[in-house]
C-alpha cells in the first residue's frame, strides 16, 4: 500500500512560518535540497492544501522557462510537472497545471479520497508543506511517514504545526541526522497498534 510522507521544515519552537507567513528563516541549503529531492524517487505524487498549491503553481511553472533556474530547481520542476498533484480545497474549482490530466481535486471525505488513492497502484505521495492541511491528516491518521526539519532557530510566534491537533499519536524514531547548517532531520513513523487478523 501507497505511503503518506509529509515533509516540513520547522523552527526549534514548534512553528512551520512567522505571523506573516515568513520562511526567510528556514537554513534550505544544497546538502537540505538534495536530502528533500530524495524523495524524487520514492514518491510519484504530492499534496497539498490551498494555499501551497497556489504558492507552488506560482513558482515552479516559471522555472522551466528562466535562464537562472539551477538544475536542481529544474529536476524539481520537471518531477513536479509528472507527478500527479493532488489538491485539497473547497473553495478551488479546478487545478490549473500544464497537464491537467494528472490532477486531483479534493473537496470532501479526505479520509476515505486518501485512503482510496492509497489503494491504488503507483509510488508512495509526498505531503509538502501545507501546515493547516497537514493538521487535518494528523488529526484522520493518514500520515505514514513525519520528516521534520528542526531548524536552528526561535520564531516566539507563528503557525504552530501542532495547533488544533487534539488525538494522541505515539510515534517510532526511524532516523535522525544533522547537517552542516545545524538543521537536525527527524523521521518518524506512527507507532500504531497491531490489528488482529481474524484466523
Amino acid at each position: 500500500m501507497r505511503k503518506v510522507i509529509f515533509l516540513i521544515h520547522l523552527s526549534l519552537d514548534g512553528f512551520t512560518a512567522g505571523p506573516n507567513d515568513e520562511l526567510d528563516w528556514i537554513a534550505y541549503d544544497h546538502e537540505l535540497e538534495q536530502d528533500a529531492h530524495a524523495l524524487h524517487d520514492r514518491t510519484d505524487a504530492v499534496i497539498w492544501g490551498r494555499r501551497t498549491y497556489e504558492g507552488m503553481a506560482g513558482y515552479w511553472l516559471t522555472v522551466p522557462g528562466n535562464p537562472a533556474s539551477t538544475p536542481a530547481e529544474l529536476e524539481h520542476a520537471r518531477f513536479l510537472d509528472k507527478a500527479t498533484k493532488i489538491v485539497v480545497s473547497r473553495t478551488l474549482e479546478r487545478i490549473a497545471w500544464n497537464d491537467a490530466q494528472n490532477t486531483v481535486l479534493l473537496k470532501d471525505h479526505i479520509a476515505e479520497e486518501i485512503n482510496t488513492i492509497k489503494q491504488q497502484p503507483g509510488k508512495d505521495l509526498w505531503l509538502l508543506g501545507s501546515p493547516t492541511l497537514a493538521q487535518t491528516f494528523m488529526q484522520l491518521d493518514l500520515i505514514d511517514e513525519y520528516r521534520i526539519n528542526i531548524n536552528p532557530t526561535m520564531l516566539g510566534r507563528g503557525k504552530a504545526l501542532f495547533a488544533g491537533v487534539t488525538r494522541p499519536f505515539p510515534l517510532k524514531l526511524l532516523e535522525s541526522k544533522t547537517f552542516q547548517n545545524g538543521v537536525v532531520a527527524l523521521r518518524y513513523e506512527p507507532d500504531r497498534p497491531a490489528k488482529a487478523f481474524a484466523s
